[in-house]
């Protein structure tokens, strides 16, 4: 493939992730993975996706500070960094491919159920401390196994339904806080490599394009469609992680 073919491909790649990512808060890696996997080799592509995907956090934080509920986020993340430790130990000692699959399975079955869950079977109460605290302990654990760590707060937040604001506010910081936990972790192991510190750089203008477009369109879908459209995302990421 040629120089300006890959780089065609690193761009689109990284403008859809940053779009999906920008309008819904997660899911950059499982976009952006379903293509770059197939370019480059997972040495370069899974560093390079967890530094553009912390770059499109820090823009959606910022973006959406005003609705940023630190507070009660602060118990998902407690949780979540309990358990980001023991993902990073289980993918150095133990066969981890089952896991990926039945967790993909179990998203992907309660996503497409959920897609025609009648309203009435929210659940509308969010004040278990305790619980919050294990969902966050389930998605660090989760996500260092599988690089999702939003799917089980996600879930959560829409099991509640949630509305869209509250709900990003409530997961994004979470994601923010584990990815950047995460990477602290990987790079006390392995440097990023100057190819993917150049890759970062030439992924920035779409990085920047496609985060700007989907937080434009998060503020002007309805709450329904944003339920969908999250739904919709986790049923592809579990499905990625089941094919």
């Amino acid at each position: 493939m040629s120089d300006i073919a890959v780089y065609l491909v690193l761009s689109g790649a990284v403008f859809a992730g940053a779009f999906v990512s920008g309008l819904s808060g997660f899911a950059f890696s499982a976009v952006a993975g379903a293509i770059l996997l197939h370019v480059f080799p997972p040495i370069e592509a899974v560093p390079l996706m967890m530094a553009c995907s912390i770059t499109v956090q820090a823009a959606n934080l910022y973006a959406l500070r005003k609705s940023m509920q630190w507070r009660t986020s602060l118990v998902f993340i407690a949780g979540g960094l309990l358990g980001v430790p023991i993902a990073i130990y289980l993918l150095q000692n133990v066969d981890t491919g089952i896991f990926r699959l039945g967790f993909g399975a179990l998203v992907s079955l309660y996503a497409a159920y959920a897609l025609v869950r009648p309203t009435a079977a929210y659940l509308r109460q969010m004040e278990s401390q305790s619980r919050n605290a294990l969902v966050g302990f389930g998605g660090g654990l989760v996500g260092g196994l599988t690089a999702m760590p939003g799917a089980l707060p996600a879930i959560w937040c829409d099991i509640h339904g949630l509305p869209k604001t509250q709900q990003r506010g409530l997961v994004q910081p979470y994601i923010g806080v584990m990815q950047l936990f995460a990477l602290a972790l990987m790079l006390s192991h392995h440097s990023l490599s100057l190819k993917v510190l150049i890759d970062l750089g030439i992924s920035l203008p779409a990085l920047a394009a496609g985060t700007a477009a989907g937080i434009v369109l998060f503020g002007r879908i309805n709450e329904a469609a944003f339920k969908r459209i999250i739904l919709g995302l986790l049923l592809f990421s579990g499905l990625c992680l089941v094919i």
